[in-house]
């Protein structure tokens, strides 16, 4: 039975990153089983989710010895089994925002979340020139889950923030499979 590991690595970009990070998991048996990397302002950052063979993830740390030796940050962490019982009856939700750049946007959409005990269970930003202005446009992209008794005015504090902050905020229904767990009712 496989153990899973969540590996983190940040440090500066350069070819061939991506290839050594994974021959390494490799040379344990491992596989990457599910991954997000990224260029960040110049440094490269990788966020895997590895299974190695039970009895070969003892030491999978020092493997990456060679790379901190090079100035890249490396943590692993064992990771805890997660079977989906404990969001058994949450809804799954697609956010999207959109609009000018500015300070606390993703502040201001996390705490509203966290206040109606929403979890955030993926989430992409980025803020990028409009096209013909230059003007920073700031565009997000998340997957929650939402507890059964929040009611359904969680979005009226969305449509808010969005009137208040100048943002377009949508939200649309996710199937329940997309954010990890199956309802046991169906």
């Amino acid at each position: 039975m496989p153990r899973n590991f969540v590996l983190t690595l940040t440090g500066p970009d350069r070819i061939g990153i991506v290839e050594e990070v994974t021959r390494l998991v490799l040379d344990r048996g491992g596989n990457v089983e599910t991954s997000r990397m990224a260029r960040l302002g110049g440094e490269f950052a990788v966020l895997m989710l590895v299974a190695v063979p039970e009895g070969k993830g003892e030491g999978l740390g020092g493997d990456f010895g060679g790379l901190a030796d090079q100035g890249y940050k490396v943590t692993i962490t064992a990771a805890d089994e997660d079977d989906g019982s404990s969001h058994v009856g949450w809804s799954a939700f697609h956010l999207s925002v959109d609009g000018a750049d500015h300070e606390g946007i993703i502040h201001e959409v996390a705490s509203h979340l966290a206040r109606h005990g929403i979890s955030i269970v993926e989430m992409d930003s980025e803020s990028a020139p409009a096209p013909t202005s230059g003007s920073p446009l700031f565009s997000m992209r998340a997957l929650v889950l939402v507890p059964p008794e929040v009611e359904e005015d969680w979005t009226s504090g969305l449509k808010e923030i969005g009137w208040r902050m100048n943002l377009e905020i949508d939200v649309e229904a996710a199937p329940d499979d997309e954010a990890g767990f199956e309802d046991s009712e169906s």
